[in-house]
Protein backbone atom coordinates (compact mmCIF):
# COMPACT_ATOMS: atom_id res chain seq x y z
CA UNK A 1 0.00 0.00 0.00
CA UNK A 2 0.97 3.25 -0.65
CA UNK A 3 0.17 6.82 0.50
CA UNK A 4 -1.10 7.41 -2.87
CA UNK A 5 -3.65 4.45 -2.50
CA UNK A 6 -5.07 6.14 0.73
CA UNK A 7 -9.13 6.77 0.09
CA UNK A 8 -11.78 8.07 2.35
CA UNK A 9 -14.29 5.84 3.29
CA UNK A 10 -17.23 5.92 0.98
CA UNK A 11 -19.69 8.11 2.04
CA UNK A 12 -17.58 9.63 4.91
CA UNK A 13 -17.17 12.66 2.29
CA UNK A 14 -20.06 14.07 0.90
CA UNK A 15 -20.07 15.29 -2.40
CA UNK A 16 -20.05 19.72 -2.46
CA UNK A 17 -23.88 20.76 -2.97
CA UNK A 18 -23.78 23.54 -5.84
CA UNK A 19 -26.45 25.93 -5.03
CA UNK A 20 -27.90 28.64 -7.57
CA UNK A 21 -27.31 26.36 -10.94
CA UNK A 22 -30.81 25.77 -11.99
CA UNK A 23 -34.69 24.90 -11.01
CA UNK A 24 -34.03 21.25 -11.86
CA UNK A 25 -31.45 21.33 -8.93
CA UNK A 26 -33.81 22.31 -6.03
CA UNK A 27 -31.35 24.52 -5.13
CA UNK A 28 -32.01 26.97 -8.12
CA UNK A 29 -32.35 30.18 -7.74
CA UNK A 30 -33.11 31.42 -4.50
CA UNK A 31 -30.61 28.82 -3.37
CA UNK A 32 -32.67 27.19 -0.41
CA UNK A 33 -33.22 30.92 1.02
CA UNK A 34 -36.50 31.06 0.32
CA UNK A 35 -38.37 34.53 -0.84
CA UNK A 36 -37.30 37.66 0.19
CA UNK A 37 -36.72 38.94 4.27
CA UNK A 38 -33.83 39.61 5.84
CA UNK A 39 -32.20 35.73 5.89
CA UNK A 40 -32.61 35.85 1.83
CA UNK A 41 -29.96 38.85 1.75
CA UNK A 42 -26.09 38.46 1.42
CA UNK A 43 -24.97 39.19 4.79
CA UNK A 44 -28.44 38.68 6.16
CA UNK A 45 -29.37 37.52 9.03
CA UNK A 46 -29.16 38.08 12.63
CA UNK A 47 -26.83 37.99 15.73
CA UNK A 48 -26.52 35.35 17.69
CA UNK A 49 -28.95 35.50 20.62
CA UNK A 50 -31.56 37.69 18.63
CA UNK A 51 -35.24 36.49 19.87
CA UNK A 52 -36.82 38.98 17.12
CA UNK A 53 -36.87 41.83 19.38
CA UNK A 54 -38.23 39.85 22.09
CA UNK A 55 -36.45 40.62 25.15
CA UNK A 56 -33.49 38.13 25.07
CA UNK A 57 -33.01 35.30 27.69
CA UNK A 58 -29.72 36.86 28.63
CA UNK A 59 -30.96 39.90 29.49
CA UNK A 60 -34.32 38.41 31.17
CA UNK A 61 -32.55 35.98 33.66
CA UNK A 62 -31.10 37.62 36.88
CA UNK A 63 -27.80 38.21 37.52
CA UNK A 64 -25.95 36.80 40.48
CA UNK A 65 -22.77 36.99 42.44
CA UNK A 66 -19.56 39.43 41.37
CA UNK A 67 -16.60 38.72 40.35
CA UNK A 68 -13.40 40.60 41.02
CA UNK A 69 -11.20 40.82 37.89
CA UNK A 70 -8.49 43.01 40.20
CA UNK A 71 -8.26 40.35 42.89
CA UNK A 72 -4.35 39.02 43.97
CA UNK A 73 -4.26 35.50 43.33
CA UNK A 74 -1.52 33.91 45.43
CA UNK A 75 -0.33 30.38 45.67
CA UNK A 76 -0.24 28.85 48.86
CA UNK A 77 3.13 26.99 50.09
CA UNK A 78 2.65 23.95 53.04
CA UNK A 79 4.81 23.72 55.45
CA UNK A 80 5.78 20.22 54.97
CA UNK A 81 6.89 20.98 51.48
CA UNK A 82 9.72 22.98 53.38
CA UNK A 83 10.84 19.80 54.75
CA UNK A 84 13.16 18.98 51.96
CA UNK A 85 15.13 22.17 52.86
CA UNK A 86 18.24 21.67 54.66
CA UNK A 87 19.09 23.29 58.16
CA UNK A 88 19.63 26.89 58.11
CA UNK A 89 18.71 27.52 54.29
CA UNK A 90 17.22 30.98 53.56
CA UNK A 91 13.24 30.01 51.61
CA UNK A 92 12.89 32.63 49.17
CA UNK A 93 11.02 32.99 46.52
CA UNK A 94 13.38 32.32 43.54
CA UNK A 95 14.19 29.21 45.37
CA UNK A 96 11.09 28.08 46.02
CA UNK A 97 10.88 28.44 42.07
CA UNK A 98 13.93 27.19 40.94
CA UNK A 99 12.98 23.63 43.36
CA UNK A 100 10.10 23.27 41.91
CA UNK A 101 8.13 23.56 44.67
CA UNK A 102 5.81 25.99 42.91
CA UNK A 103 5.48 26.27 39.23
CA UNK A 104 4.26 29.94 39.19
CA UNK A 105 4.24 32.73 41.65
CA UNK A 106 1.17 34.47 40.16
CA UNK A 107 0.64 37.67 42.32
CA UNK A 108 2.88 36.67 45.12
CA UNK A 109 3.14 32.73 47.65
CA UNK A 110 2.32 32.42 51.14
CA UNK A 111 3.08 29.69 53.60
CA UNK A 112 0.63 27.96 55.24
CA UNK A 113 0.79 25.49 58.35
CA UNK A 114 -0.55 22.74 56.75
CA UNK A 115 1.93 19.46 57.85
CA UNK A 116 4.70 19.83 60.35
CA UNK A 117 8.36 21.65 60.18
CA UNK A 118 11.36 20.35 61.66
CA UNK A 119 14.38 22.07 59.86
CA UNK A 120 15.69 24.87 61.04
CA UNK A 121 14.90 27.38 58.30
CA UNK A 122 14.34 31.22 57.80
CA UNK A 123 11.72 32.15 55.60
CA UNK A 124 11.52 34.92 53.96
CA UNK A 125 7.98 35.03 52.74
CA UNK A 126 4.97 36.24 53.96
CA UNK A 127 3.40 33.27 56.14
CA UNK A 128 0.20 32.93 58.09
CA UNK A 129 0.27 33.14 62.16
CA UNK A 130 0.03 30.01 62.63
CA UNK A 131 2.77 28.77 60.16
CA UNK A 132 5.23 31.37 61.53
CA UNK A 133 4.13 29.99 65.01
CA UNK A 134 5.49 26.79 63.81
CA UNK A 135 8.43 27.73 61.91
CA UNK A 136 9.38 29.96 65.47
CA UNK A 137 8.97 26.21 67.33
CA UNK A 138 11.03 24.43 65.26
CA UNK A 139 13.50 26.97 66.05
CA UNK A 140 13.58 29.10 62.76
CA UNK A 141 12.89 32.51 61.64
CA UNK A 142 10.58 34.81 60.08
CA UNK A 143 11.50 37.72 57.88
CA UNK A 144 8.47 39.59 56.24
CA UNK A 145 9.68 41.31 53.35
Amino acid sequence: MQLNDLRPNEGSRPKHVRKGRGIGSTLGKTSGRGQKGQKARSGGGVRLGFEGGQMPIYRRLPKRGFKNHFRKEFVPVALADLERFENGTVVTEELLLQSGVVKNKRDGLKVLANGELTKQLTVALPCSKAASDKIVAAGGKVEVK
